[in-house]
């Protein structure tokens, strides 16, 4: 089960990450030179459905692990292990992308026009660094990397 489990974390993260990624290296800076912020929103319309539930798989399966890890709930908060100390970034970052996500979707996609635009490659490319830092910070759960930084 754990093994079908990580399985659908990696595939949701591999859709999640792989998608912002192309969308910083690819879509995003044609979008800023031509000063055309549909083409982010084109991007985002086809994208938004795969990667919202790719991202929703990533969070069930990262917590149904997490549990595995640490049955207490109590103790991923008192960063006591370095397994807690893993869980409470990946919720941090979890928590960043979110409040990221809410800002565009209220503040920036409203009142989107080629001079907003910068302020919307600002937080792509910040939820971006977020979506890599989750999967150095899943990789580092075995100890691959981060190099003890957590561990």
């Amino acid at each position: 089960m754990y093994s079908t489990i990580l399985l659908l974390h990696l595939l949701g993260a591999t859709i999640w990450t792989g998608g912002h990624l192309y969308l910083v290296l690819a879509i995003l800076p044609q979008a800023l030179k031509a000063r055309a912020p549909e083409r982010i929103l084109a991007f985002e319309s086809s994208f938004e459905r795969v990667g919202m539930s790719a991202l929703l798989v990533q969070v069930a399966t990262g917590l149904w692990m997490a549990m595995k890890l640490q049955p207490d709930l109590a103790n991923w908060f008192t960063l006591a292990t370095p397994h807690a100390k893993l869980i409470m970034f990946k919720i941090t970052l979890l928590l960043l992308t979110v409040l990221t996500a809410l800002d565009v979707r209220l503040r920036i996609i409203p009142k989107l026009s080629p001079q907003t635009l910068p302020s919307l490659a600002v937080r792509i490319v910040f939820v971006t660094f977020l979506s890599v830092l989750f999967v150095v910070a899943g990789a580092s759960f075995r100890g691959a990397l981060l190099f003890g930084l957590f561990l």
